[in-house]
């Protein structure tokens, strides 16, 4: 089972971190396994130098296989209080999830100096790079570190996601959403960040890397400047809901008071804001039609 998850595994055998980097838990999302893998194949070969242990992990197996987002549910949305207390397994999300778990508590049974993740992710709608962050414990000023924009809020009001529960788990991170789900920039950006990772978690010399990995420069110049801005408003869907976003939409958009965002079951959604929007739904699956957003102070 863990061999059919571990992507790879590296480490120089000194004392340091555990940085666990999750890809595929949605199996429409591609890009964050093929830049784990495009990370370990360099890491192989040149064998640097880090502290701790770096471990890449597959999360939904049966969805990636078949190139969907899910199999019966959102496994994005399963990681609840009620299924975990309860031991709720009645789906393949579910059942995905404890052999997750499994492989996160046995890496975590080593003694490491501190716990980090990142968990990656791809939008249906073109997207600038980002950073979700739960405001909890240190996850906000570790984002910080990195030159992408931070969301804030996204898993205090939607339940179940496995940023959360890494929270809770006491490990420190946030998911990376790095662009659309079929942009070649997706798996660029995704690589960059986990070589930022490397660099401020484990004390990795990047500039020993020959060559120096060109994605961290892109990732880096993806954005302008980093700015915060947190959630809202969230627009939520029920699985019968005849939804469609209008056309042309992207994260971190403008929008204005009275300007038509959506149609729903019929009736045209217009905006009560000015503010921006925020993953606006273009695929045939999510109970998540769009959410609206507002910077915050630097």
């Amino acid at each position: 089972m863990e061999n059919n998850r571990i992507i790879g595994k590296y480490t120089s055998h000194k004392k340091g971190p555990l940085l666990i980097v999750t890809a595929g838990v949605h199996g429409n999302e591609p890009s964050g396994v093929q830049a784990l893998e495009a990370v370990f194949k360099k890491l192989q070969n040149e064998k640097p130098v880090i502290k701790g242990m770096f471990v890449g992990i597959l999360a939904n197996t049966n969805a990636l296989k078949r190139g969907v987002r899910f199999i019966d549910e959102d496994l994005n949305r399963t990681w609840t209080e009620k299924n975990l207390k309860y031991n709720i397994s009645d789906t393949s999300e579910k059942q995905e999830m404890y052999q997750l778990i499994k492989v996160i508590d046995g890496l975590c049974e080593t003694e490491y100096t501190n716990h980090y993740f990142m968990d990656c992710h791809t939008t249906s709608s073109d997207s600038l790079p980002y950073m979700s962050v739960q405001d909890v414990g240190q996850n906000l000023k570790w984002a910080q570190h990195f030159p992408l924009h931070i969301i804030k809020g996204f898993s205090d009001i939607v339940e179940g996601t496995i940023d959360g529960y890494f929270s809770k788990e006491g490990i420190t991170g946030f998911t990376l959403e790095a662009g659309q789900h079929d942009s070649e920039t997706s798996k660029i950006y995704h690589e960059g960040m986990i070589w930022m990772l490397l660099e401020k978690a484990c004390n990795l010399q990047v500039n020993d890397l020959k060559p120096i990995p060109p994605a961290i420069e892109a990732t880096v110049k993806s954005t302008d400047k980093q700015r915060t801005f947190k959630i809202i408003h969230r627009f939520g869907l029920n699985p019968k809901d005849d939804f469609k976003m209008q056309a042309g939409f992207e994260n971190f958009q403008q929008i204005h008071k009275g300007q038509h965002l959506a149609t729903l079951n019929g009736s045209e959604i217009y905006s009560t804001w000015d503010a921006f929007i925020f993953m606006p739904l273009y695929q045939a699956k999510g109970n998540d039609g769009f959410f609206v957003i507002e910077s915050m102070p630097q």
